[in-house]
């Protein structure tokens, strides 16, 4: 094809026009039923799949590892020196086992004594006895020599001098007689009082021995050799008894509303990588307004050697079940639907169904549905809130979506 231009702008554009029209148009081959429309593709959303797991849900405490029961051990007499230990800190003991001891050597010197008053009294006894066998033997003669000048006086034999001399005379054995009994009673009041000081000797005797009330393992010990033990002061032995150990923690109230006695826990005290078994024993009644927090106490099983006063957290666990689980990125919140209840965005031949679902326990990032959903459904598992209820889209697994990254 030939074109020729002219020295006038209009007359060239002409010719150019012209040109074009004449020459043929070239188009790409289309194959035999293919369409030249390109379809609309549904926008692919993430999806997981309804399983069937057991959901552990769990809360975390931290505190102190104390004493269930701490038995105070102090001295039960003053003023004598501690001359020896037997038990050290971290020793396990037993009921009635001795701790320490105590001087006995002025208790000893008053048990010497006190025999001797013992005795004393004995003596005196026996004595007030011969006397009193003594007076009443008087008492009868000199009554019974009152009696026969009274009658010799009445048949006038006998003057009333001699008559008041008899009389005042067992009036004096009768007084002597009494005075022996009373002394006898005296005697053995002296006696009772010198067994009684001595059964109390004996018990200071007894508790020169410093003995442990319980059975558990010595947590301190304040005793020291040749200090003056003193009832009111400080505890020379502190026990845990029987050795138990319990964790204390102040937990938030939210928290506390899901903790029930008698779960499951784990503790690990600070420092260590070993977890002890546990079980929640005790829950306060009651929640501090400043804090808005209350105590809780968790028995930590037998064989848990643990240094008391230290650190340590645990997780107890606050629910477990059986049931449908889907990821918890899955479950979507909106104002004004009641506590536990959410909804799920479910995929079904491509389309979209809001669903309303009843959500029970959460942990390890699934949380387990109560009603709703059955196994083998499909969600959608991530930004479910982008799409509604009746959009079509394309599903891809969580496997797949994975795999591609």
């Amino acid at each position: 094809m030939t074109v020729i231009l002219s020295s006038r702008r209009g007359t060239g554009a002409l010719l150019l026009l012209a040109a074009c029209v004449a020459a043929p148009l070239s188009f790409p081959a289309v194959a035999a039923g293919q369409t030249t429309t390109t379809a609309v593709r549904a926008p692919s959303v993430t999806v997981a799949t309804v399983g069937t797991a057991t959901v552990t849900e769990t809360a975390l405490v931290t505190g102190t590892l104390v004493a269930r029961d701490e038995v105070l051990v102090a001295a039960e007499v003053d003023g004598l020196a501690i001359v020896e230990i037997l038990a050290e800190e971290g020793d396990r003991v037993a009921e009635g086992q001795v701790l320490a001891r105590l001087s006995r050597d002025t208790i000893e010197a008053l048990l010497a004594q006190n025999a001797a008053q013992i005795e004393r009294a004995a003596a005196a006894i026996q004595q007030s006895r011969t006397q009193i066998t003594e007076a009443q033997a008087t008492r009868a003669q000199a009554e019974a020599a009152f009696a026969r000048t009274r009658t010799l006086q009445d048949r006038g034999n006998a003057s009333t001098e001699l008559l008041e001399q008899r009389e005042a005379s067992a009036r004096i054995a009768a007084a002597r007689a009494a005075s022996a009994e009373q002394a006898l009673r005296l005697a053995e009041a002296d006696k009772v009082l010198a067994e009684a000081q001595r059964r109390e000797l004996m018990v200071r005797e007894r508790r020169t021995e410093i003995r442990a009330p319980a059975a558990g393992v010595v947590s301190r010990r304040t005793a020291r050799v040749g200090a003056l033990a003193a009832m009111g002061g400080d505890p020379l032995f502190r026990i845990i008894r029987d050795g138990v150990v319990e964790l204390e923690a102040d937990v938030p109230e939210v928290t506390l509303a899901r903790l029930r006695i008698g779960q499951e826990a784990t503790v690990r005290p600070a420092g260590t990588a070993t977890d002890l078994g546990a079980r929640v024993r005790l829950i306060s009644p009651e929640v501090s307004r400043t804090t808005r927090q209350g105590r809780v106490r968790l028995s930590i099983e037998a064989g848990g050697a643990v240094p008391v006063g230290s650190f340590a957290r645990a997780t107890v666990v606050t629910g477990r079940r059986e049931g449908p689980t889907i990821p918890l990125s899955a479950v979507l919140y909106r104002s004004g639907q009641e506590q536990g209840t959410a909804s799920v965005q479910v995929v079904k031949d491509g389309v979209v169904e809001t669903r309303r679902v009843t959500v029970g326990l959460k942990a390890d990032g699934r949380a387990e549905i109560r009603d709703g959903l059955t196994p083998g459904e499909t969600v959608v598992a991530v930004a479910g809130s982008f799409v509604r209820n009746g959009d079509r889209v394309t599903p891809v697994p969580v496997a797949t979506t994975a795999s591609a990254r």
